[in-house]
């Protein structure tokens, strides 16, 4: 099995030598499947549902509890007079207990983890952006190590030319034996970068088949996602709409509740119970009675459930902080790279004019005797560097635009009008947010719901 991969990955590098003959994908279509395979968005879709869950257990619990309970037993009894007596007793019984007032426990458990569901929510947006910012990666990754491979190819191909040239010129007395030493050299050299080049472009296409999902096509020329706004006004966004952010200011909220839920954990509860019995005489018994109860002292246990609270709030809004800070100083880097990138391309784009010139120059003055075969090979050497810089800048700039709108909270499928078949975070939740019995519409409707995922 190993084998036949190692195969089909030489076989898709060898083929990028023929682009044309592939289909070529779009980003759009790589972003596309990104999406739709992704392990990493089931795995989290299913952990927000688990979040979901919580809500309708905390819901439960302000619901009435009812439980049924059969006992049997049998007694025996010894005298002093060795009599025995053996008695036998069934007891059926079914209670009801409901909790009437607790001074807002069991509501802030429930607010509390509607924060928690809220929070997930923003973990599944940014496991989404690393997603797709992984599939523009890999897609670029692609394209430009594709490209590195025939630019190299193209250079051996020159230099054997240039190699084949002095040779022929050495054997008629116009250069020396280290003229063709130099080309020799060179040849070598750009035949180990060739291997090196396809050795990269290997091995972006395996990340790029676990970044998508599938083997790449002849990836097509991108541009830069539009970015048009200041840094300024990208770090007021990314503070208002990034998911680490916001996750982290429902965290915040949820630390919040639960101080206040520790705290009405003190006072007192009144609750309704009730029951129903039946023997095995058929004699039935009721009962109903409202119970009043409260802690008197528990070592100390829920004043430190109180300071626990109150130091995960600490946590949580120093963690709020730091991810503010980092989302800003994330912002900051993709502007600076983007920048960097344009001015590196637009760079090397005219140092590719001016490198094409000269080598072109350079070889037609080798050809009349007044340039060196080193001065040739030299001139190729700049001009292949031009290009790899072009290659490499091109690169870096569409995947600093995309990281840009990854640090603003941007990229996602909505934002990027992917045609794919978003997930609705509100829809499971809706389903069992009243924790519904499994008798129940509501219930039947959940259990189609987990039969189709469980289907996907």
């Amino acid at each position: 099995m190993i084998k036949r991969k190692g195969l089909a990955t030489i076989a898709i590098v060898l083929s990028f030598a023929a682009a044309p003959a592939l289909k070529a994908d779009t980003l759009a279509e790589a972003l596309t499947a990104a999406y739709n395979n992704s392990g990493l968005l089931e795995q989290n879709r299913a952990l927000l549902r688990a979040a979901d869950e919580g809500v309708a257990q905390s819901v439960a619990a302000t619901l009435p509890v009812i439980s049924w309970s059969i006992t049997a037993e049998r007694t025996r009894t010894e005298t002093e007079l060795t009599s025995i007596a053996t008695t036998d007793s069934v007891l059926a019984l079914i209670s009801a207990n409901l909790t009437l007032y607790d001074f807002g426990v069991n509501r802030l458990g429930i607010d509390a983890q509607k924060e928690v569901v809220l929070g997930t929510r923003q973990t599944l947006r940014g496991i989404e952006q690393d997603v797709l910012l992984r599939g523009v990666q890999a897609y670029m990754s692609v394209r430009s190590t594709g490209e590195f491979v025939q630019l190299r190819q193209n250079n051996v191909r020159v230099i054997t030319q240039e190699f084949r040239a002095a040779q022929d010129r050495f054997e008629v007395g116009e250069v020396t034996r280290t003229d063709v030493a130099l080309a020799e050299a060179r040849l070598a050299a750009a035949r180990s970068e060739l291997a090196s080049a396809q050795g990269d472009l290997a091995q972006a296409i395996e990340e790029y088949q676990a970044a998508v999902g599938r083997a790449p096509g002849g990836p097509r020329a991108v541009s830069p996602a539009p970015v048009s706004r200041t840094i300024d006004d990208a770090k007021a966004f990314a503070v208002r709409n990034h998911p680490d952010i916001l996750e982290a200011q429902h965290t915040v909220s949820a630390a919040e509740l639960n101080i206040l839920g520790a705290e009405a954990a003190k006072r007192p509860t009144v609750g309704l119970e009730s029951f129903v019995s039946v023997d095995e005489e058929s004699n039935r018994t009721a009962q109903v009675g409202v119970s009043i109860s409260g802690p008197i002292y528990l070592g100390g246990s829920l004043l430190s459930q109180i300071r626990e609270a109150q130091a995960n709030r600490d946590a949580s809004r120093a963690s709020l902080l730091q991810t503010t800070i980092a989302i800003e100083q994330e912002v900051g880097n993709a502007f600076a790279s983007l920048q960097v990138a344009q001015a590196s391309r637009q760079a090397s784009e005219q140092q590719i004019r001016a490198a094409q010139v000269a080598f072109d120059g350079v070889r037609e003055e080798a050809t009349l005797g007044s340039r060196t075969t080193l001065e040739v090979l030299n001139a190729e050497q700049e001009l292949l560097d031009a290009q790899t810089n072009r290659i490499a800048a091109q690169a870096s700039e569409v995947i600093a635009s995309y990281a840009l709108l990854s640090a603003m909270g941007l990229l996602t499928a909505d934002h990027l009008n992917l045609p794919v078949q978003q997930y609705d975070p509100s829809e499971y939740y809706n389903l069992v947010k009243d924790s519904p019995s499994a008798l129940s519409s509501q219930g039947a409707a959940l259990d189609r719901v987990l039969e189709a995922i469980g289907k996907d």
